[in-house]
């Protein structure tokens, strides 16, 4: 279950269900058990709960969640606002078959509650929630007490992780059939708690003419394209990468990209050194080759060789004209090309000639911006957050767009994206984005397919991270890749 839904898409989801003969009244009764059945499971000992229910669809939910929790024994409190027979027709019969008391939405229905069901609102919020709804979140959250939230935590927008005004923090969410980006994206993924999937009757034939293009990343969204090695291959079968390094005194982050490589699979890694830091690469490397490269007619000279299939730029080269040449250099050859950190930034004035050079090629290009290099290199694109924005990019410079982050999103041109859900706080420590932009040169090299090949190498990378944990630093996750590959491995054997 690796589609993600937007808003819209959750909608025509429901929509193509109750065409195809599954009625509303019946996914909403599907819905609502699944949340009372989240209530019962986490808190079997707790016996009062308070409802809210809001003007919509997500309020019929809550109503159907109220009846089956009585029917298990809670006692429940359900507030709403206004008539609920004028709610949406399938939540307006909901409400009709409940049998309790309606109370008007207060913080007084919070005074005797062990667990609270939020139904406010759902993933289609479009509007910031203000007045008295926004003083009754800011009540919940305040009140410690946890809250089950229906589809999304009220004030989240599904499709972008993003809300202004309030917005409820869940201790744990309940949504139906597909997850959306605003559950994966911040700060949505941090306010939903941990996230469930509830099985409603909606028909997966549906994706077929949804056709989502946002997913979750994960293996199965790529491992069926993996490089494994195989028994009649060779080093040179592999590819062979080069990473161009900074000078004497900004060499690290280019061997670390190097050794990045080399882990994930590169049968060859050339470091690409200025003549000044040639003796101090060679000094730090045994598997991985080094050649002098002082500027951009001898990295041409070494790429010329087309055995060199990538090409990794940006990691401690320096900002300026000399890496803006050494790029035009080599985006003029037939390698595919990474663009990291101070190659993105050396374009912040000139990105319309950077985009012109990788839209007039053939061979791929993946750049791997954080937000600064990002917002340098862009400016204020897109009109959705943070997803928009990379997809936004992705087609206006014609490469895949890998923006990092603690919900790093790799974009492509022809509008797929993936969301990122393998990630640790230790990484944020100098360097680690060094080796992620090395695991890409890895998996490109092999020739893997861009899009499959970006998206894998923010997974291995953020499961190395898990892997080893606290304490972690940059040097560390090359070792962690093997382990990382075992198990991808072992999920092969079993089918993905």
């Amino acid at each position: 279950m690796i589609e993600l839904l937007t808003s819209e898409e959750m909608g025509q989801a429901d929509r193509l269900a109750i065409e195809g003969g599954v009625p509303g009244r019946v996914l909403m009764e599907n819905a609502g058990r699944a949340v009372a059945d989240e209530v019962s499971q986490r808190f079997p000992d707790a016996r009062s709960v308070a409802v809210l229910c809001g003007p919509g669809n997500n309020g019929g939910d809550g109503f159907v969640a109220a009846r089956h929790l009585v029917e298990r024994g809670y006692a429940v409190r359900l507030g709403f606002n206004g008539d609920p027979s004028r709610l949406p027709q399938d939540a307006a019969a909901m409400a009709k078959l409940w049998a309790g008391r309606v109370e008007p939405l207060h913080r007084d229905l919070l005074a005797k509650a062990e667990i609270v069901v939020d139904a406010l609102f759902g993933a289609g919020l479009a509007r910031p929630i203000e007045g008295e709804l926004a003083g009754l979140i800011e009540a919940v959250n305040a009140s410690g007490l946890p809250v089950i939230a229906v589809d999304v935590p009220s004030g989240v927008y599904g499709t972008t992780g993003a809300f202004k005004g309030a917005a409820i923090e869940a201790a744990a969410t309940v949504t139906f059939f597909r997850l959306k980006p605003g559950h994966l994206l911040l700060p949505g993924r941090d306010l939903c708690g941990e996230t469930r999937i509830a099985d409603i009757g909606i028909p997966d034939s549906v994706l077929e003419t949804i056709n989502p293009q946002t997913f979750v990343n994960e293996p199965a969204l790529w491992l069926a394209q993996f490089p494994w090695p195989q028994p009649q291959g060779h080093k040179y079968a592999r590819g062979h990468a080069v990473v161009a390094s900074g000078p004497a005194f900004s060499t690290g982050a280019a061997r670390l990209g190097a050794l990045g490589a080399l882990r994930a699979g590169a049968g060859l890694v050339t470091v690409a050194s200025p003549k000044d830091a040639v003796a101090v690469n060679a000094a730090q490397l045994t598997a991985i080759m080094v050649r002098p490269v002082d500027d951009a007619k001898d990295l041409a000279g070494l790429l010329a060789d087309e055995r060199k299939n990538v090409v990794l730029i940006g990691p401690g080269v320096g900002v300026g004209e000399r890496t803006k040449v050494m790029v035009l250099s080599a985006l003029a050859s037939k390698a595919a090309i990474v663009l990291d950190a101070d190659a993105i930034t050396s374009f912040a004035d000139d990105a319309a000639a950077l985009f012109a050079q990788i839209l007039s090629r053939t061979a791929p290009v993946a750049l791997t911006p954080h937000e600064g290099e990002f917002a340098r290199l862009f400016g204020a694109i897109g009109e959705g957050g943070r997803l928009d924005a990379a997809r936004a990019a992705a087609k206006r410079s014609g490469a895949i767009v890998l923006l990092k982050g603690s919900d790093t999103i790799v974009a492509a041109p022809d509008g797929r994206a993936s969301i990122n859900a393998t990630s640790s706080p230790w990484l944020a420590t100098a360097g680690t984005g060094d080796v992620l932009a090395g695991i890409v040169l890895g998996f490109l090299v092999q020739r893997m397919e861009p899009f499959e090949a970006v998206s894998a190498s923010v997974w291995v990378h953020g499961r190395a991270a898990q892997l080893f944990g606290p304490g972690l630093i940059a040097e560390d996750l090359p070792k962690m890749i093997p382990a990382v590959l075992e198990e991808l491995a072992e999920m092969a054997k079993n089918g993905g």
